[in-house]
C-alpha cells in the first residue's frame, strides 16, 4: 500500500485532536475562516486552472467554479460551524446497574474520516470544519477536475495549523488517481469511516469495493408532486426552485408528478423555466397540454423517469391520483428528498408518512435539503441510508460513542 505512511501519520495525528479544548478548535476554525477571505485570489487562481480544462456547458461546471460571493458564503460557514454546541462529550446514556456498576455513554470523534469527491472544491472546507471541530482526522481524496482548487486549499489550511502548532497532518490529501481511491478503500485500521460524496457510479464503486465502513450518500433523483389542491402560484415557484437554483447539486428536482386535474394550469406552472432554456421531456397527456406552448418539448421515455438529470433537464409525468404518485416515487425515488404541493392537510400527511426518503416537504422545494439550511453549520453529504445517519451530515452524525464503566471492585458471577 503506497500510501500507507500518510494513513499511519493521519491515524497519529489524529489522536492529539482529543488534547485540544472547543475553545482551541473555534479559534482555529476562525482563524482558517480569515484566511479563505484573506487569500481568495489565490484559491480563485488555482480554480481557475480546474475550470479552463472543464466546458462551460458541462453541468458540472457550476459546482467546480469558486467565486467571491461563494468563498466568502464557505468562511461564513465555517464560523457558523465554530459557534456550535462541541458535540463531544456529550452524555447520551447513564444508568447504576443493581449491582452498583455505574454506567455512562459519551459522544467522541470516530477517528480518521476518509471523504471522497468529485468536482466540489467547497467540500475540501466543509469537511475538514465538521472534523476539526469535532475531533476527527480527514483524509480527503478530490476528484482531478477540482485537483488544483483542493491543494490550494489543503496548503491554506496546513499553513494555519501550523501556525498554531497543530499537526499538519490531521488533515491530508490524496492524490487525485483511482489508485489513491482503492487505497483509502482499503486502509483497514488506519481509516475509520468512508464517507462517498458524488454521483451514483461513484458511491456504487465504493460501497461495493471498501473494506472499511461506509455510510452512502445517494444520488438524489427528486420528485414533487403537484396535487389537485396545489396553490398554483405557490407550486409555481416551488417547482422553479427546485429545478433552476442549482441543477448540479443532488436536491435539484428531476421530476414532476402533476394530477390530471390540473393539466389545464401545466402551462403556467412550468412557465418560469421557460427563461432557465430547461428541456421537458413530458409523457403523452402531459406532452399534449404543452405542445405549442412550451418551446423546449420532448416526448418521453422510460429512461426519463428514475434519472438524476443534473442539468436543465425535467421529467413530467401525469398521475391520477395520491396513491399513484406515491407508487412513483416508491418506484423511482432514491431516498434523497421528495416534495408535495397541495393546501390538503390530510394528503399532505399521507404523503409524508408514506414517502420512504431522507427529507420529505410539503409546500417548500427540495433545494433546502442543505445542511447550513438545516442550521447544521455545514454538511459532510446527505445520508439515503437507515442504518445510522440519515439526510443532511454534520457534527453529530460523525461523531460515535463509547461506554463508561466505574466499579468498587464488583466481579461477575
Amino acid at each position: 500500500m503506497q500510501l500507507k505512511e500518510t494513513f499511519e501519520r493521519v491515524k497519529r495525528a489524529s489522536k492529539s485532536l482529543a488534547l485540544l479544548s472547543d475553545e482551541q478548535r473555534n479559534e482555529i476554525l476562525n482563524a482558517v475562516a480569515d484566511a479563505i477571505v484573506n487569500n481568495k485570489e489565490r484559491i480563485l487562481k488555482a480554480n481557475a486552472q480546474d475550470l479552463a480544462k472543464m466546458s462551460r456547458e458541462n453541468p458540472l461546471y457550476d459546482r467546480l467554479q469558486l467565486t467571491e460571493k461563494r468563498l466568502d458564503d464557505i468562511a461564513a460557514d465555517m464560523r457558523n460551524v465554530a459557534i456550535l454546541p462541541s458535540p463531544l462529550g456529550h452524555v447520551t446514556k447513564q444508568k447504576t446497574l443493581p449491582n452498583g456498576l455505574r454506567l455512562c455513554r459519551v459522544s467522541v470523534p470516530f477517528g480518521v474520516i476518509g471523504m471522497i469527491y468529485e468536482a466540489r472544491p467547497n467540500v475540501t472546507f466543509d469537511v475538514f470544519s465538521l472534523c476539526f471541530k469535532s475531533g476527527n482526522a480527514c483524509v480527503l481524496k478530490g476528484g482531478k477536475d477540482a485537483d488544483c482548487s483542493n491543494r490550494e486549499e489543503v496548503a491554506l489550511i496546513h499553513e494555519i495549523l501550523e501556525k498554531f502548532g497543530i499537526s499538519p497532518d490531521v488533515v491530508a490529501l490524496l492524490p487525485a488517481t483511482h489508485e489513491a481511491t482503492g487505497e483509502m478503500l482499503n486502509a483497514v485500521g488506519y481509516v475509520d469511516l468512508c464517507i462517498p460524496r458524488g454521483g451514483r457510479k461513484l458511491i456504487d464503486f465504493v460501497r461495493d469495493t471498501a473494506r472499511i465502513p461506509v455510510i452512502e450518500t445517494g444520488a438524489g433523483v427528486v420528485n414533487t408532486y403537484f396535487d389537485k389542491d396545489g396553490d398554483l402560484e405557490m407550486g409555481k415557484a416551488i417547482i422553479n426552485n427546485a429545478k433552476t437554483r442549482r441543477v448540479s447539486v443532488c436536491n435539484a428536482l428531476d421530476c414532476l408528478l402533476v394530477h390530471i386535474d390540473r393539466l389545464a394550469d401545466l402551462v403556467e406552472l412550468v412557465k418560469p423555466m421557460a427563461e432557465k432554456n430547461v428541456i421537458i421531456y413530458a409523457d403523452d397527456m402531459a406532452f399534449a397540454a404543452l405542445d405549442g406552448k412550451y418551446p423546449l418539448l420532448e416526448h418521453a421515455t422510460d429512461d426519463s423517469f428514475g434519472t438524476e438529470f443534473m442539468d436543465y433537464k425535467l421529467a413530467i409525468k401525469t398521475v391520477a391520483s395520491l396513491e399513484e404518485a406515491l407508487a412513483h416515487i416508491d418506484e423511482n425515488g432514491s431516498g434523497h428528498s421528495e416534495a408535495i404541493v397541495t393546501m390538503n392537510e390530510q394528503v399532505a400527511r399521507q404523503f409524508q408518512a408514506h414517502v420512504d426518503a431522507a427529507c420529505v416537504y410539503w409546500n417548500a422545494p427540495t433545494s433546502f435539503t442543505d445542511g447550513a439550511q438545516f442550521g447544521l453549520g455545514a454538511e459532510i453529504g446527505i445520508s439515503t441510508q437507515k442504518l445510522g445517519p440519515r439526510g443532511p451530515m454534520a457534527l453529530e452524525e460523525i461523531c460515535t460513542y463509547k461506554w463508561l464503566i466505574e466499579g468498587e471492585g464488583q466481579t461477575r458471577a
